[in-house]
């Protein structure tokens, strides 16, 4: 945002944010630009890890051009405030990945904010989010599709899962789609749980201790979401980073 006065929990995309954090960052600096252009593939990514009790706030414009594909991989788990927004925008025959994993404690809000507009036509999307949220932890994504009437035969989804090992954490998860074409195929879906404790029994009963048993539970609820990351020396950074936080978690 480039208003000076500081964002109220009236405006939708700030509802569930620690305004009091954003504070000590506001104004925010100009967003990150990226664009890709027509026929090229392009890879980004952020591991967001801010030291406690800061505040980080990441904002992405994102050009994606006709017949080209951005994927872009995210890990948020530091900060007092970590958030993360994009705006992006295909054009024909473009795609965006965005595969992301929310781990946080404590007192953290963590937050993925996402707006992908299909402008035209035979362009895809997907958006896959794991949240794992213990203590006091709030989470959240908040994401809309937004298909134009020239954007016939679009292809979109989102898929948003988020883990609870607390009842004081909280998942807030808000997938929209606002479609003005009538040849699309979009989806979403969104879910909040908590660790399977038929499977921690289990595991128990097979001489396993509880932490081990919720860690290796977590690592495969967030697993696959770095899977495909071009950089195998990166993907392991990201993979070290997730099981380290998730250790501190049980």
């Amino acid at each position: 945002m480039t208003a000076l006065a500081l964002p109220t929990r009236r405006q939708e995309d700030w509802r569930y944010s620690d305004l009091e954090a954003l504070a000590s960052l506001w104004p925010l600096p100009a967003p990150t630009r990226i664009n890709v252009a027509t026929g090229e593939t392009a890879n980004h990514h952020l591991l967001q890890d801010a030291a406690d009790g800061s505040a980080a706030v990441h904002d992405y414009v994102i050009t994606v051009a006709d017949d080209a594909r951005c994927d872009f991989h995210l890990l948020n788990i530091g900060g007092k405030l970590g958030r993360v927004t994009f705006a992006v925008t295909l054009g024909a025959r473009a795609h965006f990945g965005l595969h992301g994993a929310i781990i946080g404690g404590g007192d953290q809000t963590l937050e993925i904010i996402t707006s992908v507009t299909h402008a035209q036509p035979d362009a895809t999307s997907g958006q896959t989010v794991r949240s794992v949220l213990g203590s006091r932890a709030t989470g959240s994504y908040l994401g809309s599709i937004n298909v134009a009437r020239d954007a016939q035969r679009t292809d979109a989804f989102q898929s948003i899962k988020a883990m609870l090992l607390d009842r004081t954490a909280t998942a807030n998860a808000k997938p929209e789609l606002e479609i003005y074409a009538d040849d699309v195929k979009c989806a979403h879906g969104a879910t909040v749980g908590e660790l399977d404790k038929a499977a921690l029994f289990y595991m128990a009963s097979r001489g396993m201790d509880p932490a081990t048993a919720k860690t290796l539970l977590l690592r495969s609820f967030v697993a696959g979401v770095f899977d495909d990351m071009p950089d195998e020396a990166l993907r392991e950074q990201f993979e070290a980073a997730a099981i380290a936080k998730l250790e501190s978690l049980v």
